[in-house]
């Protein structure tokens, strides 16, 4: 295991551990964002979570450290069931230039994490913002983002109906 992986090890899953830390780094020597990207891939869940972590952090502050990753992110990061991981993938999928036959791929991902047996409110939230997100750069997205977060509110927690609000009002008037 790498040394900024070995970091990502430290903890257990209720922690962000030295994620914050391995941001720092990537940022200083984006070379690095590389072997970060592999910790996706890990066997050990705490990695695989703070690996997503520092990656979405990270690429809030340098989207374009995404680019080289955009095939491997999108055929292998966003099938990624844990968790943990998919509200950080939600995060980051919009920060990728795609295709529109990608971004349809991607909605459609997104839509099963909303739709779906997920229990994680953080992930439903998160893949309702990325289709927000993805609808607000392709006016093809934006019918189903509206009936997607309407759905979602639909006798949702109140946490969930507070963010549909807020993303209703992102996507404008119906």
């Amino acid at each position: 295991m790498s040394n900024l992986l070995a970091k990502l090890a430290e903890g257990d899953m209720r922690t962000a551990g030295r994620s914050a830390e391995v941001v720092s780094e990537i940022l200083k020597h984006p070379e690095l964002f590389a072997e970060v990207f592999e910790g996706l891939f890990s066997v050990h869940p705490g990695v695989r979570m703070r690996s997503a972590d520092a990656l979405e952090k990270a690429s809030l502050k340098r989207p374009e450290l995404l680019l080289p990753f955009k095939k491997r992110f999108l055929q292998e990061a966003l099938p990624i069931s844990q968790q943990e991981v998919r509200w950080h993938v939600a995060q980051m999928l919009p920060r990728l230039p795609l295709t529109p036959s990608e971004k349809k791929r991607a909605a459609q991902t997104l839509c099963e994490w909303i739709e779906g047996p997920e229990k994680s409110r953080i992930v439903k939230v998160m893949a309702l913002q990325a289709l927000v997100d993805l609808a607000k750069g392709d006016p093809a997205l934006l019918p189903l983002a509206r009936t997607k977060v309407k759905e979602a509110m639909t006798g949702a927690s109140p946490s969930i109906v507070a963010r549909g609000n807020k993303l209703l009002k992102l996507l404008g008037k119906s």
